[in-house]
């Protein structure tokens, strides 16, 4: 599969930049194409495929730079049967829309080609302006992207820094926005905003795999190995009800209302074979009946405030609370991380992150009193 990422921008964005930390840091041993559509900031000779008009030089870390001057479509298919590549980075012309490239790139007939990211870098000292100055095409480079990269937030004030991402939100409320200076950030960290790893996401997937290494555990202390390879065939097996689902996090059919009303039965039933289970068979649902809430944001957290913030979690006031995680500026150029499960939690020193990341799950999240309560 080869993944497309789009780097828009305007002009003195700092694009070539950000692509060569990527090629540098976030791609290593991947073949990258790098296919420009204006005069780009990256002098190009070399061959020339005359039938698509894409123009190839070869760059430094193995990449290829191409300039299109004719028929998209094909260019990028002619790129992926002539390279074979892992991934085709295009850098727009930086007055161009983003939304017009992300219509064209989705309409290229290319099996084996999937959009992967479309990310806007703007100078976070001029967004203000370009804004007023340069309203619709700025404006859809804004709304479009899927991540926006923040070129030049050191030269801010913390506040004026909170203030351009607060315009920002307001043109594009689901981005993920890169507020962090990049010199402090790998590559690596940067792609994961663009590929919007969320945090929920991440600890959905660790509880899954908590909950995986619970149940293995659990067959190899009680069932004996015959059970485990057995447990759709009979209906009077009496560890049916546990394991049907297991196979599959998604296919769930239990009615949740009754869930706890079966569970209650269940146990009376089998009371000596399930005695560990009511715990064990909300997990599985963690994904359906859990909500996440989340916010993405670049204020400055005291260690005092959020351990005050993590206790007060405990209050019961914000729901019913089964996990949170984040990683936040302390300042000072330090970064926190924090991990909460009920009545327990630990706030540590971090590595940057692309922005100040919070996400708390559990069931019924009063979202309003959470922002509140992490002042946002």
């Amino acid at each position: 599969m080869t993944k497309i990422d789009i780097i828009s921008g305007f002009l003195g964005a700092g694009k070539t930049t950000l692509i060569k930390k990527l090629l540098a840091e976030a791609f290593p041993g991947e073949k990258v194409v790098l296919i420009e559509n204006e005069f780009g900031e990256i002098s190009i000779d070399g061959g020339f495929l005359k039938e698509s008009g894409v123009q190839i030089s070869e760059l430094s870390s193995g990449c290829i730079c191409c300039t299109i001057v004719g028929d998209f479509s094909k260019a990028l298919v002619d790129v992926r049967e002539q390279f074979h590549p892992d991934r085709v980075l295009i850098e727009p012309s930086g007055v161009g829309k983003l939304s017009d490239v992300i219509v064209a790139v989705k309409g290229v007939d290319a099996p084996g080609m999937e959009l992967n990211s479309y990310v806007t870098v703007a100078d976070a000292t001029k967004a203000k302006t370009y804004m007023k100055n340069f309203g619709e095409f700025y404006n859809n480079q804004v709304e479009s992207a899927g991540t926006i990269v923040l070129s030049r937030t050191q030269k801010l004030s913390q506040e004026k820094l909170e203030a351009v991402v607060a315009l920002l939100r307001e043109k594009n409320p689901d981005a993920a926005i890169l507020t962090t200076p990049w010199d402090e950030l790998d590559g690596k960290t940067i792609l994961a905003a663009m590929e919007k790893v969320s945090l929920a996401e991440e600890l959905l997937a660790k509880m899954r795999a908590e909950h995986e290494a619970e149940e293995a555990e659990h067959h190899h202390d009680h069932d004996g190995d015959e059970h485990e390879h057995h447990h759709h065939h009979e209906h009077d097996e009496e560890h049916e009800h546990h394991h049907e689902h297991d196979d599959e996090e998604h296919e769930h059919h239990h009615d949740h209302e009754h869930d706890e009303e079966h569970e209650h039965e269940h146990h009376h039933e089998h009371d000596e074979h399930h005695h560990e289970h009511g715990h064990h068979h909300h997990h599985h649902h963690a994904d359906e009946v859990f909500a996440s809430w989340g916010r993405e944001t670049p204020k400055v957290f005291a260690k005092a405030e959020l351990e005050r913030i993590l206790t007060a979690l405990d209050g019961g006031g914000y729901g019913k609370i089964l996990r949170a995680k984040g990683i936040v500026n302390g300042g000072d150029g330090q970064w926190l991380e924090f991990d909460y499960v009920p009545e327990e939690w630990e706030v540590r020193d971090g590595h940057p992150d692309y922005t100040g990341r919070l996400c708390v799950i559990g069931a019924e999240l009063d979202e309003h009193k959470l922002s509140g309560l992490f002042g946002l």
